[in-house]
């Protein structure tokens, strides 16, 4: 009998041990992914979409990345540099994701950067334009899915410079990455021969706005170039025609300006132009699916935001097929991404050495509720990466 006692225990150890292994191989079977964006604040509606891009392009491959299941981990980081740090840490020390995705804020990123350099932790930032995480902050583990500041701006001085304008007035909010973008801008339309004749910057996320139009009324340049995005640039856009300078001084910035925030502009954004790595009307297969499914699925037209969350994942994948599905061989993780070519809604795209995409810049028109491209000008577009050594 107590022989039978003993086999029977021995059995029930054997089967619990089992089942506990089991459960790790499970564990060890998925793919860790910690989504560190805003979901409050003025960025909240940025956050979402990238977040719903992301988990598309996952849903579309049932649920996996490199053919393992996917666990998320979510942070909210408030647009906040000052909690950036802590809040990277905890995702990759205590929840020990295998790769950081994040963020739409540039001061959090490079918080964010630093830890993934230091943790050796693969790192894909789905907006964060700061120049320098792929200039003299690069990072074999850092990668972007997005743009940098320099390569909307710079196409917008370009274009600019073309038509012809010669002064422009800029305002922007005074973080590097509103800084990086007007820089870009000035790069371009100086070199064509334009001439910025006022610089105004203010607090983020400040929105009063109403002494920069004064200024700007008083100034009375050809033009003017900002950098706003969110919620803020909804305000900036509808204060601007409220003054009745829409009329008189016509309006440029980036694409951020007016992507994910039409409706909140009540039509006063109508016939601005932008510039960016995306648009509306684009004729290729992959952006007509992509579109649909997204409608389907979140009952909203994607935005950017949403290709850049959706080829976050796309990146993320092409690294994990090359290393046989397994995060932790992160080198052939890392050379895999180097050498995908993306079939992007916005076009196809590579990356360049600095891991920054080098894509096409679209002109786009606000029709209605969509930003409507009018012309490529800008074809594969490559940021200059200065100081990357890597």
């Amino acid at each position: 009998m107590k022989s039978t006692f003993k086999l029977a225990g021995n059995l029930a150890l054997t089967l619990a041990l089992a089942a506990a292994g089991i459960g790790a191989a499970n564990a060890a079977d998925k793919v860790k992914v910690g989504l560190m964006l805003p979901y409050t604040g003025t960025y909240a509606a940025l956050g979402t979409a990238i977040t719903n891009g992301f988990k598309q392009f996952v849903d579309e491959n049932g649920g996996k990345l490199g053919g393992r299941e996917v666990e998320y981990f979510t942070v909210d980081d408030e647009s906040n540099p000052a909690k950036a740090t802590e809040n990277a840490k905890k995702l990759v020390s205590r929840d020990k994701v295998d790769v950081l995705v994040g963020t739409v804020h540039s001061g959090v990123a490079l918080a964010m950067a630093k830890v993934a350099r230091d943790t050796k932790t693969l790192m894909i930032v789905p907006n964060a334009g700061a120049n320098d995480l792929t200039g003299p902050l690069c990072s074999p583990y850092v990668f972007r899915s997005s743009f940098s500041a320099w390569q909307p701006s710079y196409a917008m001085g370009e274009a600019l410079a073309k038509k012809g304008i010669k002064n422009v007035a800029t305002v922007t909010w005074k973080y590097s990455f509103g800084e990086e973008s007007v820089a870009g801008f000035k790069e371009a339309f100086e070199k064509g021969g334009g001439k910025l004749v006022k610089e105004m910057t203010l607090p983020f996320p400040n929105v009063e706005f109403q002494p920069f139009l004064t200024e700007i009324a008083s100034a009375k340049p050809d033009a003017v170039f900002v950098f706003f995005a969110g919620a803020g640039a909804a305000k900036f856009v509808a204060d601007y025609a409220a003054a009745g300078l829409k009329n008189s001084i016509p309006l440029y910035g980036p694409g951020f300006l007016t992507d994910g925030n039409l409706g909140a502009m009540g039509g006063a954004g109508e016939g601005l132009l932008t510039t960016l790595h995306y648009a509306d009307g684009l004729t290729n297969a992959k952006d007509a699916a992509f579109r649909t499914k997204y409608a389907q699925t979140y009952k909203l037209q994607p935005d950017v935001y949403a290709v850049q969350g959706y080829d976050a994942a796309q990146m993320y994948e092409a690294g994990l097929k090359a290393a046989g599905g397994d995060p932790e061989k992160k080198e052939d993780v890392i050379k895999g991404m180097e050498s995908a070519k993306i079939d992007s809604p916005r076009g196809a795209f590579t990356l360049s050495k600095a891991h920054n995409p080098v894509q096409d810049i679209y002109m786009r028109q606000v029709k209605g509720d969509q930003n409507v491209m009018l012309e490529v000008v800008s074809k594969s577009l490559e940021d200059p990466a200065r100081g990357c050594k890597m």
